[in-house]
């Protein structure tokens, strides 16, 4: 018994020319349907993140003078002569919108990083 003879299969269009295939910022800058389907994913991307620190950002501010409403003992405590709702509020709140925004800006540029990446590595 003799073993039969292996063969190699191969499929017929391996020899046929394939379409050059644009990059994705070809799509981009030409405005195709991929084009748009790529800015759309920025976009929303961005946008997710921008409501994300809005509504972060509305909790914080609202909640403040809720906290301080519902507690009223907080009210009475003073601090370096000023009560401490108006330290909090007037004072301490600005130092976290410029963490907040500087954090926001850090988490937008690597959103761009990353499409970037997804489009230059077509």
């Amino acid at each position: 018994m003799t073993r039969p003879r292996r063969e190699t299969v191969t499929s017929p269009r391996t020899s046929a020319a394939r379409r050059p295939r644009y990059p994705a910022t070809r799509e981009i800058d030409e405005q195709t349907r991929l084009g748009e389907v790529y800015m759309r994913s920025l976009i929303r991307t961005q946008l997710r993140l921008a409501l994300f620190v809005c509504t972060l950002l509305a909790c914080v501010i609202g909640g403040l003078p809720l906290l301080f409403m519902l507690v009223p003992s907080m009210r009475e405590v003073v601090v370096l002569g000023l009560p401490l709702p108006w330290l909090v509020l007037a004072g301490l709140i600005y130092p976290a919108f410029v963490v907040g925004a500087w954090l926001y800006v850090r988490a937008a540029e690597r959103n761009e990083r990353r499409f970037a990446e997804l489009v230059e590595g077509d």
